[in-house]
């Protein structure tokens, strides 16, 4: 017999925080985060020389971040430089904010 596997459905927030939650849920993938954060923007390759991963698997990694909205590329000249998306982690922060909150209440109550 078939195995049906039910959907949970999330409210808009909720999917976003879930996609950020999982890219940001891979060593590598933090560690481009931090990168980032630290020089504000850099190019592919300068990433690369920061990781002990290869270049396909660097960019396999950058493209989950920003599928998940984490982080943002520019074209210039024949390299795409990268940077952390504008506000893109104030939304997870708020996110863990609200749990913690809600988390808090039901303690109290």
């Amino acid at each position: 017999m078939p195995t049906t596997l039910k959907t949970i459905p999330l409210m808009e927030t909720d999917d976003r925080i879930t996609k950020v939650f999982k890219a940001l849920g891979h060593p590598a993938r933090l560690r481009i985060v931090r990168l980032l954060a630290g020089r504000g923007a850099c190019i592919c390759g300068d990433i690369v020389d920061e990781l002990p991963l290869s270049q396909s698997t660097v960019s396999q990694h950058i493209a989950v971040l920003k599928e998940a909205g984490i982080i943002i590329g520019e074209i210039q000249g024949p390299a795409v430089c990268y940077c952390l998306a504008p506000r893109a982690l104030e939304t997870l922060g708020q996110a863990v904010a609200d749990l913690s909150a809600e988390a808090d209440h039901a303690v109290l109550t």
